[in-house]
């Protein structure tokens, strides 16, 4: 090879774009994994929500056979898809914006009085790809939750 075929060669462009995108595809592939993966643990931590927010909305529903809670617990498993133990609920009362350690009682006639209900629905989300973020579980796993509560006096 000569001198001359030497600088013709280091001129050549041709390819370069090739080189480029082989040395470049495994970040971009990397990255879409991520992306795909991050938007599934999304979709599920919104169908837990929606679940939740479902649930609550059944608050005035009962029927002979089941009582308010049962009610709303059965929904929320049902909406989520969830095991009846991961899904679990809350009741207090609160005298003047204090919570008082029974829902039964009654406050007294000088003080403001304001029940709630919270709804909460855990689950685990396996990722599809072994790329790992931050807050991973020692299973490989990530703990998702969603909570939804409603005053109902």
């Amino acid at each position: 090879m000569t001198l001359v075929d030497f600088i013709r060669l280091m001129r050549d462009r041709r390819g370069v774009a090739t080189v480029e995108l082989a040395l470049l595809a495994q970040i971009l592939a990397t990255m879409v994994i991520g992306i795909v993966d991050i938007s599934s643990d999304f979709v599920r931590k919104l169908v837990l929500e929606q679940a939740a927010q479902r649930a609550i909305e059944k608050v005035m529903q009962t029927t002979v056979d089941t009582t308010v809670d049962m009610t709303i617990v059965n929904e929320a498993s049902a909406a989520a898809n969830v095991p009846l133990d991961q899904v679990s609920i809350d009741f207090w009362l609160e005298c003047n914006d204090v919570r008082e350690a029974s829902y039964d009682t009654e406050c007294d006639q000088d003080e403001k009085e304001a029940r709630y209900i919270e709804l909460t629905i855990v689950d685990k989300y396996t990722p599809m790809f072994p790329v790992h973020f931050s807050a991973i579980n020692a299973d490989g796993t990530y703990h998702i939750s969603a909570t939804s509560g409603i005053r109902t006096r």
